[in-house]
């Protein structure tokens, strides 16, 4: 028995050149299962320590210098990053499929471009991972401190992009998740990352005490996480739902359809008949109703079109607010700029306020390095009537009523910062998007999943309308209420659910994975003196 469950191990240790490349690229395609809509966490327990057997092997072989150990450790970070980002973003090819007689041929790059370079992020980490790569059992601290580490460089760098983050392999798991209450989904990836790299040292034949003292950490991490989510979705009770009935419309438009100057008229028509729909029957006094159109619904510039805005208020006067994404047009210096932003109607169909997006996506929505891009030709990736502009900064909006709610506007949701906003704290989150782009992959499961944790951090309800991919309630705890699922077209009914007080994370963000950072990195330099205490 144990010698079978010694090939994993040997096998790691002993690869050499491309074995280990394929095993490193094998660990990190696996990986990619832990994430939506897949969610087989527990794979996690055999690739992470497949990445720490692989680490030892290679630091072995090359204990002559440290030059060796920077490369090797380089080496297994880049190809596991590649197997895990090939195999949990090749779905953003599909985007390249749209307008598939321009684009088409863009593809087989974008799906390798993506992996190549976000490789270099555990490539680094596992570089200097190796370079300092102790003997002990202390060395899956190591592997937590640099992996979290890097997913949060990851998160800020080159304006970031925190996709498929560890923390992201517990979100299925709502027990798992709720700890993101605390430390955020950052440290939540660090305590998936420690607790399921350490039966790598169950194999180990010296240290024992720092042995049983890592599987007992890990341990208590495992026990403590699932005690607190009991506690969280048991014992701490539910905020009543509030007044507010939401009416989100998902009109399934195909992406390829939606910019056919043709079609203008009919998807404005669709999104009136599934409004008039959503509104019919009796509307009871002192109950407010909230009507919700997702990211950039009309392909026309609504607030330019007096005949669009007399229907709309038409449909809502006296029945409902309004909230919708639409591009905003911006006459300033002779030029006209374009914002992706979400308005709010009063129930008199008046423009009551209006949010533009901060975070705007590269390339889809700006091309970074404009000029240099410009000359080299690729002008066309950008889709918006000309490049958008960034808002100034997050913030709610507030209804007549005085329920407020802080807009996320598409992949904004995945950035833990932006849902928290300076001010009063909002009633909910609201993330309006499109997937359309993506088809019936796994990104609007991924998407769908990462806002949710959103709601966890803030202990906020937050809604989400989707032009298709997924609309869905999700309560404080990150609960579902609701949910339409993608490709079908309805409306999506319920109550807004309340909120729940500050959570800690609410209140001091990345800083508490910042202090368990800080806090591994003082247990390995403990450890380290320790053992070398001993020796001598």
């Amino acid at each position: 028995m144990m010698a079978a469950l010694q090939v994993l191990p040997n096998t790691c240790l002993l690869a050499w050149g491309w074995r280990r490349r394929g095993l490193a690229t094998g660990a990190g395609l696996l990986s990619a299962l832990a994430m939506p809509p897949y969610g087989i966490w527990v794979v996690l327990a055999l690739t992470l320590p497949a990445l720490v057997w692989l680490l030892d092997g290679a630091v072995e072989q090359g204990n002559q210098g440290t030059r060796w150990r920077w490369v090797a450790g380089f080496s297994i970070g880049w190809w596991f990053g590649f197997g895990y980002f090939l195999a949990g973003l090749w779905w953003i090819g599909s985007a390249f499929l749209v307008d598939g007689d321009r684009f088409a041929w863009m593809m087989p790059f974008a799906v390798l471009a993506m992996p190549v370079g976000l490789a270099l992020f555990p490539a680094l980490a596992l570089a200097i991972a190796a370079r300092f790569w102790p003997e002990g059992p202390n060395r899956v601290l190591v592997l937590a401190l640099v992996l979290s580490g890097a997913d949060y460089v990851r998160g800020h760098v080159l304006t970031g992009f925190p996709w498929n983050i560890f923390g992201y392999a517990f979100s299925d798991m709502l027990i798992l998740a709720q700890v993101a209450s605390v430390v955020g989904v950052y440290g939540l990836g660090l305590l998936v990352i420690l607790i399921l790299a350490s039966p790598a040292v169950a194999f180990d034949t010296n240290a024992r005490i720092q042995k049983v003292m890592i599987i007992g950490l890990s341990s208590l991490c495992l026990v403590g996480t699932v005690l607190f989510g009991a506690i969280r979705l048991i014992v701490l009770e539910d905020p009543q739902d509030t007044a507010t009935e939401l009416r989100i419309v998902q009109p399934a438009i195909p992406q390829a359809e939606k910019w056919l100057p043709e079609n203008r008229d009919s998807i404005f028509e669709r999104y009136i008949s599934l409004s008039e729909q959503a509104l019919e029957g009796d509307d009871r006094d002192g109950v407010e109703r909230l009507l919700i159109w997702p990211e950039s619904a009309v392909p026309f510039l609504l607030t330019a079109s007096p005949e669009a805005m007399v229907r709309i208020a038409g449909v809502v006067e006296g029945k409902s607010s309004f909230v919708t994404g639409a591009i905003r047009a911006e006459e300033a210096g002779g030029q006209t700029d374009y914002f992706n932003s979400v308005y709010l109607f009063d129930s008199d169909g008046t423009v009551r306020d209006a949010y533009d997006k901060v975070h705007l996506v590269p390339f889809g929505e700006y091309l970074p390095l404009e000029d240099l891009l410009n000359s080299l030709g690729l002008r066309a990736l950008v889709t918006a009537p000309g490049a958008f502009q960034p808002g100034f900064r997050g913030r709610p909006l507030t209804l007549a009523s005085g329920t407020s709610f802080l807009p996320l506007v598409c992949y904004e949701a995945i950035f833990p910062a932006l849902a928290s906003a300076e001010g009063p704290r909002p009633d909910f989150l609201l993330n309006v998007t499109n997937d359309a782009w993506f088809g019936d992959t796994a990104g609007p499961y991924q998407h769908v999943s990462q806002s949710a944790m959103r709601a966890i951090e803030q202990g906020l309800p937050l809604v989400r309308a989707a032009n298709t991919g997924v609309s869905a309630i999700f309560d404080a705890k990150g609960r579902l209420a609701g949910i339409l699922s993608i490709n079908v077209r309805g409306i999506l009914s319920g109550q807004l659910p309340g909120k729940l007080s500050e959570t800690i994370y609410s209140k001091y963000g990345d800083k508490i994975f910042l202090t368990m950072q800080f806090l591994i990195l003082i247990l390995i330099l403990f450890l380290r003196y320790n053992r070398t205490s001993r020796q001598n």
